[in-house]
């Protein structure tokens, strides 16, 4: 499914944008979240590489960088036009049956154990989700 490279570079350049407006570490958090490598992240964020990014990464790219919703709606929009073979893919994956839920949670008392915790709440969530994919939903 051959995409354009104008289109992969400009929905490159509004996850570049993002992650840029986000505190460090993000793109370590963001590899995580997605099982790669920090180089996995730096050829997704990189216009002068012409790696796509997969259809099944996109809602964990979006959750773990806490996209807002014009920020969202410009990356899936160069998305689609980058990819419109991907495009049931991708509504499959960010269509109307996501949800956003907010939580209220202990304060361990250190940014870094608090960091920690958040990730392993992102990782389950991200597992769950996953989950239902593979039932249909």
């Amino acid at each position: 499914m051959a995409a354009t490279d104008d289109g992969v570079q400009l929905y490159k350049a509004v996850l570049r944008e993002v992650l840029e407006r986000r505190p460090s570490g993000m793109r370590q958090r963001l590899a995580e979240a997605l099982g790669k490598t920090r180089s996995f992240v730096s050829q997704i964020t990189s216009p002068s590489y012409n790696t796509p990014i997969p259809p099944n990464c996109v809602e964990t790219i979006m959750a773990t960088c806490h996209f807002t919703d014009g920020e969202r709606a410009r990356f899936l929009s160069a998305y689609r036009r980058a990819h419109p073979r991907r495009l049931d893919r991708v509504d499959g994956v960010v269509g109307g049956a996501m949800r956003r839920i907010e939580l209220t949670v202990p304060d361990l008392g250190s940014p870094k154990a608090n960091e920690a915790f958040d990730r392993l709440v992102e990782a389950t969530v991200d597992q769950l989700r996953r989950a239902s994919e593979l039932k249909g939903g």
